[in-house]
Order: C-alpha cells, then sequence, then structure tokens
C-alpha cells in the first residue's frame, strides 16, 4: 500500500490506528509512521477530531497522543495472521471454542462474520480441523461464574458460593473472595472460607451458584496469589515431600505441578510438596529431565527404587 495515494480520511484512519497500538505518540514519531510531516499529522488529528473522536495531547518533552476514556473503538479489522493467531490461541487455550454454542466459540463466530473472505475462509478451515478434548470436558469454568467471582475479588464482597466436591455432597460456603487465578490450564479461586474459617484454594468449574453479600472484606496486604496456591497444593497430604533437583528453576516444568518449587542456587532447585500416593508421585519424578535426591520420606525413595527396578527389568527383555 503506497500512503501518499491515500486519500486524508484514509490517512486519517490510519493516524487513529497508529495511536490506538501506541498511546502516547508524538506527533514526530507519528508523522514519520504516516510518511508525512508532522504538520501533516497533526492535520489528521484534526479531522479525527471533527468527526467526534476525543483524540487528547499531551504537550512537553514526553507528550503525545492517546485517545480519551469513553471512545466507542470502531470495527476491528485484523490482519490474515493475526486472525489465524487469535484462532489458535483460543482454540488452544479453550478447546470448547470450536463449538458454536459455547461463549467463546459465539465470540469467535461475530468475529469471523466480519473478517474479509480471503480472510475469514482459513481462520474458519482451521476451526474445523480442531477437536475439543473430551478428556477435558467439565474443567472449563463457566463464564458467567468466573466473571462474578472475578468482579466480586474487584470489589472486595464477601460471596455465598455453591460448591460440589468430586463425588462428595455438594456445600454452600460464606467466602472473601482474594482472587482468580489459573494453574496447569485451571482456574482456581483463593479466598477466606467463613465456613471453615480457613484459607482455601477452590476450582471455579466446581462453583455452581454465587450470591453477593452486603460484607465487605480488606484482602491480605501482600498477595502473591499462584504462590499461595502453590502452598496450598505443597501441604496437607499423608508424606512430606522434599526433593533436590540438579536443574535451576527457570529450566523446570514439570516439577511445578508437584509443589513449590524454591531455588538453592544457581544449579539446584528444592521441590517441596506432600502425597498420599508416594508410587503416583515417584512416577511423575521419573518424567523430570534432570537428576535428583528425595530427601524425604523414605517411603518415597522406596517406590523409586521399586520403579527403577521394574523399568531395568523390562530393558533387558
Amino acid at each position: 500500500m503506497i500512503v501518499d495515494e491515500l486519500s486524508p480520511t484514509a490517512k486519517a484512519l490510519m493516524a487513529l490506528e497508529l495511536i490506538q497500538d501506541n498511546p502516547g505518540i508524538s506527533g514526530e514519531r507519528l508523522g514519520q509512521r504516516l510518511g508525512v510531516t508532522d504538520r501533516a499529522a497533526r492535520r489528521y488529528v484534526g479531522i479525527l477530531r471533527e468527526a467526534g473522536i476525543p483524540i487528547v495531547s499531551t504537550p512537553g518533552r514526553y507528550g503525545g497522543y492517546r485517545v480519551g476514556r469513553g471512545f466507542r473503538l470502531p470495527p476491528l479489522m485484523f490482519s490474515t495472521a493475526e486472525a489465524l493467531g487469535l484462532m489458535m490461541a483460543a482454540l488452544e487455550g479453550h478447546h470448547r471454542a470450536s463449538d458454536p454454542e459455547d461463549p467463546a466459540g459465539s465470540a469467535l463466530n461475530k468475529i469471523i462474520r466480519v473478517l474479509p473472505k480471503p480472510v475469514a475462509e482459513p481462520a474458519e478451515s482451521m476451526r474445523r480441523i480442531i477437536t475439543p478434548r473430551q478428556a477435558a470436558e467439565g474443567t472449563y469454568p463457566n463464564p458467567e461464574t468466573t466473571a462474578a467471582l472475578v468482579q466480586a475479588c474487584t470489589a472486595a464482597r464477601r460471596l455465598r458460593i455453591g460448591y460440589t466436591r468430586g463425588d462428595r455432597d455438594p456445600i454452600t460456603m460464606d467466602v472473601d473472595p482474594w482472587a482468580v487465578s489459573v494453574r496447569q490450564g485451571l482456574w482456581y479461586l483463593l479466598c477466606w472460607s467463613h465456613t471453615k474459617d480457613a484459607q482455601r484454594v477452590l476450582r471455579v468449574d466446581r462453583v455452581t451458584t454465587t450470591e453477593l453479600m452486603d460484607e465487605t472484606f480488606d484482602p491480605p496486604e501482600v498477595l502473591d496469589p499462584i504462590a499461595a496456591i502453590e502452598d496450598h497444593f505443597a501441604q496437607g497430604w499423608r508424606y512430606a515431600i522434599e526433593v533436590v533437583i540438579d536443574a535451576p528453576l527457570a529450566d523446570i516444568v514439570l516439577a511445578r505441578k508437584l509443589g513449590r518449587l524454591e531455588p538453592i542456587d544457581e544449579t539446584h532447585t528444592r521441590l517441596i510438596g506432600s502425597t498420599d500416593e508416594p508410587d503416583w508421585y515417584a512416577y511423575r519424578l521419573a518424567s523430570l529431565e534432570a537428576t535428583f535426591s528425595v530427601i524425604e520420606p523414605p517411603e518415597l525413595r522406596e517406590a523409586l527404587h521399586t520403579l527403577g527396578q521394574r523399568i531395568l527389568k523390562a530393558s533387558e527383555g
């Protein structure tokens, strides 16, 4: 596309897109991106303002243009790469987005309908070849429930929730919702349960009802939701686990599912966890690419020994 051949209206729309994508962009930089002088760039900003678009300018060395609050964005425009990237991200992170009846799928439908044909066709083709993972059915939280939890966290309002516990009877809990976080593909609510008088980590997909209550609360002053959730999973089971892994923290991925990771030095990491099933834990540890040493418990060392003997026997034929 040759910028010089575009009409003033088209250039003004390009200026709007640049300002939206780069809040605080200077007049000089805007002119460079448009291939025009600073004066011409100001003229296009003037066209946008005449059209009722609130372009705010801040003077000074570090000033620039940005879109004012309350402006409703025009219809979105995607390149082919952007549209396919969005489809891939949505389908990878939420496989039911391939289902038009799912809220995420419905949103993708609306996007595809307004895309130009050369962009829409490959996007729709990609959507058709993605198959939802039926094994994960039921682990995706209800979007409306998730939104209600997030809003309660933001407003610091107490909630009364209905909650299912696997095969056990559902319960009703009064909670102070602190944060909603995602860990290992699952959504969790970190909260204080007044029903249990204890901190709790609840699966969002198991929350069946939400009722906003009048009471407010003060969340913890220092709160790291992910660390708190990992600490929760690292304790409370029969066997306390301590393992030293011969790898730096940044290189360990799989072990993050097993408990809390603490850096020891540049080449070693401590794994703190707990389990009721040493055999299962041994199997998971054996999947690590790095070597490791079990500090405790002896039951885990015995489980690893048994697993190792079984693997050696299989390798001997």
